[in-house]
């Protein structure tokens, strides 16, 4: 058993060995030496891919019988183009069964049995049945040095002179038509992979695929040769040359039929057969093309790229045998998709391309603009006109013109009126004609425009007798966008109420892609070293960071977010929908006649409530009705509606809506009074508008104070005296350049109020008579604390802290009580009352302000003296700077003596 184990390697070896020579032989038609050669190079590469060494020892073994496969290899060679089995003389019949066994493989062999009239066997095969189709060597593995690159991607052509021209006269860089359609690197490739028609003439170098099944199976590749043959094995040779491609499996299959029954054949044609075609002329490309033999007219200008900037594309030339055969014009094929005049190519074509006859241009409103190729002087504008894809809806066919030139005058261009109607198509165009088209003026003819404070701003078909009413009939219309979102909001969280706020404050896309280009352009200065998907991670982030209508705060602390609004749910009511202005409404007016706009006020409250009221005007078309809300125009406070809040020590605090003319009294008696605790004198009143002023007077003042702390460092300097010591005076400019700037901080840390100082007398404060006239505004705020118990005291005492209030003491008995500092100064304290005021020294004599009593809540501050130096430093300083001048002066007067002398 170990014995038959190598012999039976060697003989499939041997097989597989002796069907490579065959397929070789075929193909390179060799003699039997160089086939030894080859069966060489087969045993060697064998041996090296078996893995064990077991069976490379064995194949080493079968070298007498590789010698002997080289004499069956020449009977091979020895036979018609096809191929057959001949038995060899020192076979056994249990040899030429395994080789013939081993040989029937995959689909390179086809083998069975037929019946008696239908076996082809060879002259030295007694009598068994074996039918072997090699595969012929692909095409795809023959390369032609010399073969032409068609699927080349073809560049944009550069501009040509009437081009130039063009963008010179009208600043616009126009495309040549069809140009892009020679661009299209695919063309080619599908071209190739196309399928064949049945009426394709079958010629030398076309590739068949034959594949057989019935009585016997297999396939095979079969390529026409210079005589016009292909060659089947061991069935002879067929001739197909000139016959149609729907024909070719018919003529196989009756080859076949004469030596097998019950077979059934399938041809298909593989790799086509080259032609070879010539291109000249204004070709952009010209040379010599290899084309597959299905190619048309149309193919061959698209592997030569299309001619050049000045070549033509409608007169192009199809030359055969000296004569023109055809004349194609793309446009035809591009724009109507005609192709009748797309013949076929063969062998020896020329196409050629002749120069263009001219040009012309369609520039302005038109759906394609462009560059077109003018072939003859009958073409229309209509015929242009329709290969640039005719007008647009917003072109005007009552504004168009031709600027045509006439070369050999001093002022060759001029200009001529067109009307694109049936008349002015039919006008001829000529050679440089520039065709502008002109647009509409999108000006509405017949809209009445409701805008402003409403439900929707629209526009309204303008009817003969329409009046305002028409156009706004009930007061809900008058419901703005934003009063609506108020309303949906109400059960808004912090959350849903960011999200909303930025989502209304994005900046729409192509705005935030603009405004990122900007930033690009400006910082070109950036590194280029980083990764593709970094830079475009990055991109994506700045474009939603500049979509973000207020950029995100960046600190390591956590900052509330700016679309948070800090009102609270008390804030919010009565603002749940804006307030219209009804006394107040316009109709703006253009009159065409002399081109000027009036204003025609009407009283909407008045329209609403009587439609036949004199108010409600009579409308015109094109007039513009704007509504306001209180907010855009202020209206008298007698006619808004005002909600004030009231808070603190009063029976029912809330918010409460108040009439015109009423003030604090009336608001705490709406509130049900005050409790026993309230404390009136220190109330606070607060007023937004207030809160502005303030807020614009705090940046007025900052502004002073910076820009005076520079003079009055000067003046300090100077002031110190002449004799002080330098580093005294250094000193003390440092000093006062360290206090401006806490008083600068200071001054900006500063929020406003809005508080109003009501000014009640000390004596009978909780008086309500006592309250000031104020009549209330929208969103004022009252707050009536309780009754304090203490007296707070800053600044520079020995105890900062609130004192217990006793009544009839002074500002002065409480700085006894907390011990004034060292550096304190009396004359400047401060006494700031509970209700908002402040009480100061304005006598030069006395401090008024240490005998002024104090009322619970009050607040003394005390400073600090900016200048510490003593008054006995002071006198020594003066006495030096007098003695000094002394000195001078004593001086001058000696030399004035002794010039007199």
């Amino acid at each position: 058993m170990t014995s038959n184990r190598p012999k039976a390697i060697s003989l499939s070896f041997i097989a597989q060995s002796q069907s490579k020579i065959c397929h070789y032989c075929l193909a390179t038609q060799t003699s039997h030496v160089t086939h030894l050669e080859f069966m060489k190079k087969i045993c060697l590469t064998s041996v090296r891919q078996v893995r064990s060494r077991a069976i490379a020892a064995c194949l080493a073994g079968c070298l007498p019988l590789v010698l002997l496969l080289a004499s069956i290899s020449f009977s091979f060679t020895s036979q018609a183009q096809g191929l057959s089995l001949g038995g060899a003389p020192n076979l056994s019949a249990q040899d030429l069964n395994a080789l013939k066994s081993s040989m029937g493989m995959g689909g390179l062999g086809m083998s069975g049995s037929s019946g008696s009239g239908a076996n082809f066997v060879g002259p030295n095969m007694g009598g068994a049945t074996l039918l072997a189709l090699p595969p012929s060597i692909s095409d795809e593995e023959q390369v032609d040095p010399n073969k032409k690159d068609t699927n080349r991607k073809a560049m944009p052509l550069p501009p040509n002179e009437f081009q130039k021209y063009v963008l010179e006269v009208t600043g616009k860089a126009l495309p040549l038509y069809g140009a892009d359609f020679f661009e299209n690197s695919r063309y080619a490739m599908q071209q190739q992979q196309s399928p064949v028609g049945d009426d394709y003439i079958l010629g030398a170098g076309d590739q068949l695929l034959i594949r057989v099944w019935g009585s016997t199976s297999g396939e095979t590749q079969a390529t026409i040769d210079r005589a016009g043959e292909i060659a089947i094995p061991k069935l002879g040779t067929l001739r197909l040359a000139g016959v149609k491609a729907s024909q070719a499996q018919a003529s196989v299959k009756a080859l076949f039929n004469k030596f097998y029954k019950d077979i059934e054949v399938s041809v298909s044609l593989g790799k086509l057969r080259k032609i070879t075609v010539f291109v000249v002329g204004q070709s952009r490309y010209p040379g010599s093309y290899q084309l597959n033999s299905q190619s048309t007219l149309t193919s061959g200008l698209f592997a030569s790229g299309g001619p050049n900037a000045s070549g033509s594309i409608r007169k192009v030339q199809l030359k055969r045998n000296g004569a023109v055969v055809s004349e194609l014009d793309l446009y035809a094929f591009l724009g109507k998709g005609d192709k009748t005049s797309d013949v076929r190519l063969q062998d020896g074509d020329v196409i050629f391309y002749p120069q263009a006859a001219g040009h012309m241009a369609f520039v302005g409103k038109v759906n394609a603009p462009g560059v077109f190729e003018i072939k003859n002087s009958q073409e229309t504008v209509a015929d242009f006109l329709n290969l640039a894809g005719g007008l647009p809806v917003v072109a005007d066919p009552r504004r168009a013109n031709i600027e045509r030139l006439t070369p050999g005058k001093d002022q060759p261009r001029r200009v001529e009126d067109l009307t694109l109607d049936e008349a002015g198509l039919k006008k001829q165009i000529q050679n440089g004609d520039v065709v502008n088209v002109g647009q509409i003026v999108p000006e509405m003819a017949n809209a009445i425009t409701l805008r402003g404070n409403v439900a929707q701003t629209s526009r309204t078909a303008f009817k003969p007798g329409m009046r305002i009413s028409d156009v706004i009939s009930q007061r809900t219309l008058l419901i703005s966008p934003e009063s609506v979102r108020k309303q949906n909001e109400v059960l808004f969280d912090s959350f849903e109420q960011e999200r909303s706020a930025r989502f209304r404050g994005r900046v729409p896309l192509d705005l935030a892609l603009e405004r990122m280009s900007e930033l690009q352009d400006k910082s070109q200065d950036k590194s280029q070293d980083k990764s593709q998907d970094k830079s475009q991670d990055k991109s994506a982030s700045t474009i939603f960071a500049m979509m973000e209508a207020v950029p995100a705060y960046k600190s390591d602390k956590l900052e509330k977010s700016p679309f948070i609004s800090e009102e609270t749910v008390v804030d919010k009511i009565g603002g749940l929908i804006d307030e219209v202005n009804l006394d107040y409404a316009v109709i703006e007016r253009i009159s065409r006649s002399d081109l000027k706009v009036s204003v025609v006020p009407f009283n909407l409250g008045k329209v609403l409530a009587n439609p036949k009221d004199a108010d409600n005007l009579e409308l015109q078309p094109g007039d513009v009705i704007t509504v306001f809300s209180v907010k855009d125009l202020r209206v008298p406070i007698s006619r808004r509606q005002v909600f004030a809040r009231i808070e603190g020590e009063v029976n029912r605090p809330g918010v409460y809506q108040v009439s015109p003319g009423e003030g604090l009294t009336q608001l705490i008696q709406k509130a049900g009074g005050l409790t026993a605790d309230a404390y009136l004198f220190g109330a606070g009143f607060y007023r937004e508008e207030v809160k502005k002023s303030q807020q614009e007077n705090l940046t007025k003042l900052l502004r002073r104070i910076e820009s005076e702390s520079s003079g009055t460092l000067a003046q300090a300097a100077q002031s110190v005296g002449a004799s002080s010591d330098p580093g005294i005076v250094q000193a003390k400019i440092a000093a006062l350049q360290q206090s401006q700037k806490q008083s600068i901080e200071r001054t900006k840390s500063l929020k406003p109020e809005g508080r109003i100082s009501l000014g009640l007398p000390t004596d009978g404060a909780e008086s309500l008579d006592k309250l000031p006239v104020i009549r209330l505004s929208q969103g004022d705020k009252f707050h009536v604390p309780s009754r304090p118990d203490f007296v707070y005291i800053f600044g520079s005492v020995n105890t900062e802290s609130a004192l217990i209030y006793r009544g009839g003491l002074t500002v002065a008995d409480y700085i006894q009580l907390a011990g004034s500092g060292i550096g304190a100064d009396k004359n400047g304290v401060i006494l700031m009352r509970a209700d908002g005021s402040a009480v100061t020294n304005q006598s030069s004599w006395r401090n008024e302000v240490l005998s002024t009593k104090v009322m619970p809540g009050d607040t003394i501050v005390m400073p600090e003296k900016l200048d510490r130096e003593s008054g006995w430093s002071v006198l020594v300083r003066n006495t030096k700077d007098f003695t000094q001048i002394l000195y001078q002066l004593g001086l001058g007067a000696a030399a004035i003596k002794t010039l007199r002398q």
